[in-house]
């Protein structure tokens, strides 16, 4: 996109009756030149003078010239205004899960909900601890997390989209820091209109990143309630009386000894699995979930 047209869009997402102004301006010019009395009628000063601070106008032999009418017309046209990439939408589905996890987290604070949740998902988990000790079941839990949390991003986040929206602040960036070494105070000044265009970037970058974050922690909160609830978590009542574990420097401790400050050790286990298993199905599955910016 040409300096100009990105000047001429930059006027009409700020003020939208400029595009009318500036298709006047085009109208009335003879051999690409315009004069202010063939256009007062139909602009105002403050409007004239826009165009004229902004370079779009400039000086001619009889009165002021269009500065690449090419450019201006393109900048005007619908697609180099909403020159936006397209983010991905959310569905009622999305939506309803969403939902739903807010609702879930009650249940890190209030008994009645904790125990309904962890509950049903005591069926499926609670034949497991009679079977393998307890840090094999939260293994299990990492591993199974682990594998539906990479398939999630890899079918709700597109990777090419994020990719788009890194290369373009990236490309932002690096004109910033052209224009910083060179000096050219009219250049930054345009970035710095172009990074506030640019703001609808980072808020569809961050919908593509939410959008499978919200199916993982639908299906990740039970686990952690049942977790909660089976250890008698904060003071509530322990439902497993499970075998003690013996880690490095510390000896034979109970699963809820605080090992990393506040963090007891069945969390810390739950999350030193999941990144090692994280990384191994992502090497196994040969997944990227790095946006690239080529």
């Amino acid at each position: 996109m040409s300096r100009i047209e990105r000047k001429v869009r930059s006027l009409v997402t700020a003020d939208a009756e400029m595009k009318a102004a500036i298709e006047t301006v085009l109208d009335s010019a003879t051999d690409n030149e315009v004069q202010w009395v063939d256009v007062r009628d139909e602009i105002t000063s403050g409007q004239w003078g826009r165009l004229i601070e902004k370079g779009i106008l400039v000086d001619g032999d009889s009165g002021f010239q269009i500065e690449s009418p090419d450019a201006v017309r393109a900048g005007l046209t619908e697609e180099s205004a909403t020159d936006e990439i397209e983010s991905s939408s959310w569905t009622k589905w999305d939506k309803g899960a969403a939902g739903l996890t807010v609702g879930l987290f009650a249940g890190y604070a209030w008994a009645p909900a904790r125990n309904v949740v962890a509950g049903a998902i005591d069926v499926v988990l609670g034949p497991l601890t009679n079977i393998v000790p307890f840090y094999v079941v939260v293994m299990i839990i990492a591993l199974a997390t682990g594998l539906y949390s990479t398939l999630l991003r890899v079918a709700l986040m597109d990777t090419e989209k994020m990719g788009e929206y890194k290369a373009r602040m990236d490309e932002i960036k690096q004109k910033r820091e052209d224009a910083k070494e060179r000096g050219d105070e009219e250049a930054l000044e345009e970035i710095q209109q172009e990074q506030m265009e640019a703001m609808g970037d980072q808020l569809g970058m961050f919908k593509e990143q939410f959008r499978p974050m919200v199916w993982i922690m639908f299906l990740t909160i039970p686990a952690f309630l049942w977790m909660y609830w089976a250890l008698g978590f904060r003071g509530g009542v322990e439902h497993y009386a499970f075998q003690n574990i013996v880690i490095p420097f510390a000896g034979e401790v109970s699963w809820t000894t605080g090992i990393v400050g506040p963090m007891q050790i069945w969390i810390v286990w739950y999350f030193l699995c999941s990144m090692a298993f994280n990384q191994i199905i992502q090497k196994g599955l040969n997944i990227s979930m790095t946006p690239s910016s080529n």
